[in-house]
């Protein structure tokens, strides 16, 4: 299973499925990750947390807790 976390800068993935429960699974699909939403791995900071992303034609700094929710292809 790869997931987000996992992909370097620069690359980008398409959403296959979105792990966790309740609120946490809420919070990124109201940023607009769904399943089948291409996203790209803009920048990381400089000690690795959060990395910022493009989706939907936005930027977005996500956590990298929630980033290893996100199951991409």
């Amino acid at each position: 299973m790869n997931t987000l976390r996992q992909i370097p800068v620069g690359g980008s993935a398409k959403v296959v499925k979105l792990h966790g429960e309740g609120a946490v699974k809420r919070r990124i699909m109201d940023m607009g990750i769904t399943k089948g939403v291409e996203v790209k791995v803009r920048k990381v900071a400089p000690l690795g947390d959060p990395i910022e992303v493009t989706v939907r034609g936005y930027e977005l700094s996500i956590r990298l807790a929630d980033a290893e929710n996100i199951e991409v292809e």
